[in-house]
């Protein structure tokens, strides 16, 4: 399969500046091929920037890291119309999220006016200003971050921001090995200035499209629908999980089929996948704020309630 040669191409070129954490690039390129967004819940200095910069770099992609500050509008994120007196007419400047690779850092540290400029670039891929809208170029991918240990001066996201992530997943620290890896890499010089590109953005599209023709037999689609019945059923959870998150969970597994060179999903795609595409998605009884590891532990009580096709 052509595709599956790109893609493992790919995964080794982010592999040689993001070190020891696979997992994690499998699935942020899920979330890409996709067409989604992935929400990275992790202690600062693990990596969630080399990612973001690793993955834009590989595909010859631009990439703009936006930070984000209670002091930070909306403007500053997709742009502002300014008056030009010598033309008499008012220009569109934009802003960063006119990118590729998007990499919001600290999105729970700005208000929720700001964040909520985010959803329509997130939800429709444009944006509007002044009653133009103004269409992203593809593709376009949302990495946010957000430190889960740490609460004061933050605006957790509400229930519908959350629910344009495909995915909320986890870096974690590299083990002792990788962890000298990386630090031997970067003696004299990032590793990331020697990056050079292995798709273009041509391959992406094509990937995407590919990624659509993926076979999901009604066994398997009967299976994420009983997943998902079972979180509105379930007890333990406030809220289950939306018909949005049934699709969005479909979507994921044909995405990590590709990825593993297969062009049919399995159940291990599904197991693979539920917790990272479904915990946000969920609110735990007597919680008050989305509680992701809680919410994990159900999702994973249900999967194991739920009889796996065969």
């Amino acid at each position: 399969m052509e595709e599956a040669a790109k893609i493992a191409k790919l995964i080794e070129n982010i592999e040689s500046v993001f070190i020891g954490k696979k997992d994690a690039v499998k699935l942020t390129l899920t979330g890409l091929f996709a067409g989604g967004h992935i929400l990275i819940e992790d202690v600062p200095g693990v990596g969630k920037t080399v990612l973001a910069r690793a993955l834009a770099r590989s595909i010859d992609c631009t990439f703009r890291r936006i930070q984000f500050t209670p002091d930070l509008l909306p403007s500053d994120i997709i742009g502002v119309s300014i008056y030009t007196p010598k033309m008499e007419e008012f220009i569109f400047k934009p802003g960063p999220i006119f990118a590729h690779v998007i990499l919001a850092d600290e999105i729970n540290r700005t208000t929720p006016r700001t964040q909520s400029s985010l959803l329509e670039a997130m939800n429709d891929f444009q944006v509007t200003v002044d009653g133009t809208t103004h269409t992203l170029e593809m593709p376009f991918i949302v990495l946010a971050t957000q430190n889960p240990y740490e609460f004061e001066g933050t605006y957790p996201l509400p229930e519908s921001q959350l629910d344009r992530f495909l995915m909320r997943i986890e870096i974690g620290y590299p083990d002792l090995a990788h962890e000298k890896e990386v630090l031997f890499s970067q003696i004299h010089e990032h590793p990331l200035t020697r990056l050079s590109p292995v798709l273009t953005r041509e391959d992406i599209a094509g990937i995407q499209t590919q990624v659509k023709e993926v076979r999901v037999d009604d066994s398997i689609i009967e299976y994420m629908l009983e997943i998902t019945r079972k979180t509105r059923n379930k007890r333990k959870l406030e809220i289950g999980v939306s018909p949005r998150g049934s699709l969005m969970l479909r979507r994921a597994v044909q995405a990590c089929a590709l990825i593993e060179g297969r062009d049919f999903v399995i159940p291990d795609d599904v197991k693979k996948l539920a917790v990272p595409v479904l915990s946000h998605r969920v609110i735990v009884r007597a919680t008050a704020r989305q509680d992701a590891r809680r919410a994990a532990v159900v999702i994973k009580e249900i999967m194991d309630e739920v009889p796996v096709p065969v």
